[in-house]
């Protein structure tokens, strides 16, 4: 039963959390399901979940590669916390599915019939999963799955494009903070009369392709891209999307600085994507004095972080990559329909557990 009576329904969704009482739904062990939307609340029928690169690689490599492992973790982390959260890496995904009911004092003006992607974590969507996953290997991000979810008045979703294929909207929509940010970052230097120069870890995947592409067109200076292995590298640079790539791995701080050092020194604005642990102190010895680090990755340790920048006594400024910004939907969409090197990127990673960081 829904843990408050509709008439007090909250927009943040507090009246969906099980417990512990009085925190948000996604700081929450456990949400409401109840089917049954509140006046300001939407109920979507379920057709597919994105988990995040960061949640899915833990999975994986928990469960050695073990598709069917993976495949009952989720289940059991669904039908257990009522939400999609790894306790891991704190992160979760998101969904597509088809509006079912709306309440009638939803803001978020959306129709029954609808097919939208919500852009909202997992990690805070009442989510309930009536079809054991029974159509997903466990061997990939995209999860085929039957089920219903809720949004509050204060969730965000998109209409899903008729020009683009599913899984691909799905992924684009995903990542779609991280060119958005990106955008402002660089544009703010640009209207002081500064191209920075922009370093991206993880730069062959989905928000580092899309934050490349962002960087560029808000007037970045050079643009380097790293990737760990060299068929990355390759396709990175069939994709034109960078002035320079290298091939590094990011995990390895002082490795990466030489490199980045012998190749034009520290960048202004360093974006981190990768889906993999302990890149925190590579980006800060990568980004000058007076620079800005941006982790848009659900594996970064802000902890870790905060501290390595103290410890080397770097003047950065560090950001946490927020996943929503105004307009950050259409212009992620924008960038994979008018920038081929994108889209190849995208077309490339659609089938393995790309590097890019997600909900």
């Amino acid at each position: 039963m829904m843990t408050a009576p509709a008439d007090t329904a909250s927009a943040l969704g507090l009246h969906r959390v099980r417990e512990p009482k009085g925190v948000l739904p996604q700081a929450a062990l456990r949400l409401d399901t109840d089917p049954r939307p509140a006046p300001d609340e939407v109920r979507i029928d379920v057709s597919c979940l994105n988990l995040d690169a960061a949640s899915f690689r833990q999975l994986r490599e928990e469960h050695g590669g073990d598709g069917d492992a993976v495949r009952a973790a989720v289940c059991a982390l669904v039908r257990d916390r009522g939400k999609m959260h790894n306790p891991v890496t704190g992160s979760g995904g998101m969904l597509i599915g088809t509006v079912a009911e709306v309440g009638p004092a939803s803001p978020l003006g959306l129709r029954p019939g609808d097919r939208v992607a919500t852009l909202v974590s997992l990690t805070l969507t009442p989510l309930e999963i009536t079809d054991g996953l029974r159509d997903w290997d466990g061997l990939s991000e995209r999860v085929p799955a039957r089920g219903h979810a809720i949004l509050f008045g204060r969730s965000v979703a998109a209409l899903l494009p008729d020009d683009l294929p599913d899984e691909l909207a799905l992924s684009v929509l995903d990542v779609c903070g991280a060119p958005a940010l990106t955008t402002r970052l660089v544009a703010s230097y640009a209207r002081q009369g500064t191209a920075p120069s922009v370093l991206v870890l993880g730069a062959g995947g989905k928000s580092g392709s899309l934050s490349l592409a962002a960087a560029r067109r808000a007037g970045a200076g050079r643009i380097t891209g790293v990737v760990p292995g060299s068929a990355e590298e390759a396709a990175l640079i069939a994709a034109g999307l960078a002035d320079e790539v290298v091939r590094a791995d990011a995990r390895d701080a002082v490795a990466l600085h030489a490199l980045i050092e012998s190749r034009g020194g520290p960048a202004d604005v360093t974006i981190v994507c990768t889906d993999v642990a302990g890149c925190e102190h590579a980006a800060i010895l990568a980004t000058r004095d007076g620079g800005t680090v941006v982790f848009f990755s659900m594996a970064t340790s802000f902890s870790t972080a905060a501290l390595g920048a103290e410890g080397l006594a770097r003047d950065v400024t560090l950001l946490i990559g927020n996943g929503y910004q105004p307009g950050h939907s259409a212009l992620a969409l924008g960038l994979v329909r008018e920038e081929p090197g994108v889209r190849a990127l995208f077309d490339r990673v659609q089938a393995p557990a790309g590097d890019g960081a997600g909900r």
